[in-house]
């Protein structure tokens, strides 16, 4: 199984309710006079050798807003706002590509080489998704998931499950180590993080 970066779709998850950040929508928050989401866009396009396939914005709220960034915003189809598997279910139902690379809207300095380290994990270990672990924790959403692991995300869903990690590791993940770039995974989950 060859991949390259012009076969996979890429997901970035901002349908949260931002809980902790007084109901924020944490990928419209500004961080170094921008909107989190765009930093994470910037990195997308300037980082990857090729563009990749396409580019979805997991948005449950202000998807007018994120329209103007120029990629397609999809809702969750579960409302409530079922967590970011929901949102990871929804890309899939809309992919052009086998392969989905997610990330999180509250990072806004994602790896270097996230999109070709995942590949090469995921190849090497002929699993369907492959996770980054950053030396102390696994970071399931910065994740590279086949789209065939489809059918395992409707059943986990459908089941009332929610939990990021536990589907993951149902599907004998990959897990890529970036220990040497631990920082990068560093998120924005309160008022002071942004500090």
């Amino acid at each position: 199984m060859t991949i390259n970066t012009k076969n996979i779709s890429v997901v970035i998850l901002a349908g949260g309710k931002g809980s902790r950040m007084q109901g924020k929508d944490k990928g419209l928050i500004k961080w170094q006079n921008k909107p989190l989401i765009e930093h994470i866009l910037d990195q997308i396009l300037n980082n990857s050798p090729e563009k990749v396939g396409e580019i979805f914005i997991s948005a449950n709220r202000n998807e007018d807003f994120y329209k103007k960034f120029g990629h397609k915003v999809i809702k969750d189809k579960f409302n409530n706002f079922q967590g970011p598997l929901a949102g990871i279910l929804s890309a899939m139902e809309q992919c052009k590509y086998n392969f989905l690379l997610c990330l999180p809207c509250d990072s806004p300095r994602p790896p270097e080489e996230l999109t070709e380290r995942l590949m090469q994990c995921l190849q090497n270990n002929s699993s369907l998704c492959a996770i980054c672990f950053d030396g102390k924790r696994e970071q399931p959403l910065f994740s590279l998931i086949s789209c065939a692991a489809k059918p395992q995300l409707e059943t986990f869903l459908s089941e009332g499950k929610r939990k990021v990690h536990d589907f993951f590791h149902q599907l004998d993940v990959a897990v890529c180590d970036f220990s040497d770039q631990a920082d990068r995974f560093e998120n924005f989950n309160t008022q002071d993080d942004m500090k």
